[in-house]
């Protein structure tokens, strides 16, 4: 692969599978900050996440004039979060932007993603019905055991971890340690 003194190859540029249309080539002088979440996007595709995500939520909205889909909504949140946008006070202006528009479905790459009025109502209005909230809650889970399925575990990794909870007073369970220097309780955590 033969390069110029800018960077920019001069072979031809990556394509993606979810979207054929979008290239993915490096040149120097149109670099895009958000570019890596398209990598994100196909990792979410060959997975199914998103889908997997959306599916047992529900939709409380009612009427044909919802211009978005609740796994476009969930990809836009996801997306702007992985992106380094804690909230949705940045969705008017990533709703025009390109990369973001790609992320989130066909349909937006056309008509614009979701505003921030529009994300703040599926966060705080449609994520917080109490049956979303229990599936979100499922949710990690049921993508582990995605995960497992396309690629079987050969080992599980449990990471033990502990946690250093100062005391004052003889509360039950708590001892002196040591290495703290002070009476705490000292809880032991496993995740895998």
């Amino acid at each position: 692969m033969a390069t110029d003194v800018t960077g920019e190859a001069e072979t031809g540029p990556l394509r993606l599978e979810f979207d054929r249309s979008v290239k993915m080539e490096f040149r120097g002088s149109a670099i895009s900050s958000d570019g890596g979440l398209v990598l994100y996007r196909e990792l979410d595709d060959t997975l199914g996440l998103s889908d997997m995500a959306a599916g047992p939520l529900s939709d409380m909205r009612t009427g044909l004039n919802g211009r978005h889909r609740l796994p476009s909504f969930l990809r836009q949140s996801v997306f702007s979060r992985l992106a380094g946008y804690e909230d949705v006070n940045d969705a008017d202006r990533l709703c025009r932007d390109p990369v973001m528009r790609q992320l989130v479905s066909s349909r937006a790459i056309k008509d614009g993603a979701a505003s921030a009025s529009a994300m703040g109502r599926f966060e705080t209005e449609m994520l917080a019905q109490p049956g979303n909230l229990a599936a979100l809650v499922d949710l990690p889970g049921r993508w582990i055991d995605a995960v497992h399925d396309k690629r079987p575990p050969t080992f599980i990794t449990l990471d033990m971890d502990s946690s250093e909870s100062p005391v004052h007073g003889d509360q039950e369970g708590s001892a002196w340690n040591g290495h703290f220097q002070k009476k705490c309780l000292h809880p032991l955590f496993v995740f895998n």
